[in-house]
């Protein structure tokens, strides 16, 4: 039985257009170009932020972050980010007893950001918070921790294979693929991610019955 459910954040909970869009603005570089460059490294399977350093070579991310914060130009997450089915499912897992947590790999700054949408769930963490990141396994043992249920009872769902799923599967959770976002689109149909996945799915709401057969 499916007693807890972890989600990644970033093209699982929310939309990354505003993030990338304000990264191309800052780099003065037109926003289809950074969009296209996070396309190339993401079917390369490389990080996202290569995307980035494509365009700035030699560039120190946190030294630019810290810069965008002092221009008042930092991170920002309102309502609009969200995808829509993210406030009713949510709901949804916690009216029939679900522990609901959202982990992944995303900045402090990201997180009180994520507190203040009053999102309905048990309990938000990032990966700066916790001092660890995804794929390493001690990420997924505070996922564990932070759900409060065995492994094989927790549900972690997030787009991306290595970050999400195999990773998920190795610590012992039982895994759902989304197919959403660069990531999520590229692999969904690909044999080992649905090999790994004990679940493919296409939106949130689809959770809702997965719990419920699991009982």
């Amino acid at each position: 039985m499916i007693r807890a459910v972890a989600l990644d954040i970033g093209e699982t909970l929310v939309r990354d257009d505003r993030y990338w869009a304000s990264w191309a603005d800052w780099l003065d570089v037109p926003r289809h170009t950074l969009a296209a460059l996070v396309g190339a490294v993401v079917a390369q399977g490389r990080d996202n932020a290569d995307a980035i350093r494509l365009v700035r070579p030699g560039v120190d991310l946190a030294a630019e972050y810290r810069a965008r914060d002092a221009a008042g130009r930092g991170e920002h997450l309102d309502d609009t980010d969200l995808y829509d089915d993210v406030r009713p499912a949510l709901a949804a897992l916690r009216e029939v007893g679900v522990r609901v947590v959202i982990a992944g790999n995303q900045t402090r700054r990201a997180g009180e950001l994520l507190h203040g949408l009053g999102l309905p769930v048990d309990l938000i963490a990032t990966s700066d918070e916790w001092g660890c990141a995804k794929p390493d396994r001690e990420f997924f043992a505070r996922v564990i921790a932070a759900c409060k249920a065995l492994p094989w009872e927790t549900l972690y769902v997030g787009d991306h294979p290595v970050n999400d799923v195999h990773p998920a599967r190795d610590a012992g959770l039982l895994t759902a693929h989304l197919r959403r976002g660069p990531w999520g689109h590229l692999w969904a149909d690909d044999p080992a991610v649905r090999a790994a996945a004990d679940h493919s799915i296409d939106s949130l709401h689809d959770l809702l019955p997965i719990v419920r057969n699991s009982a």
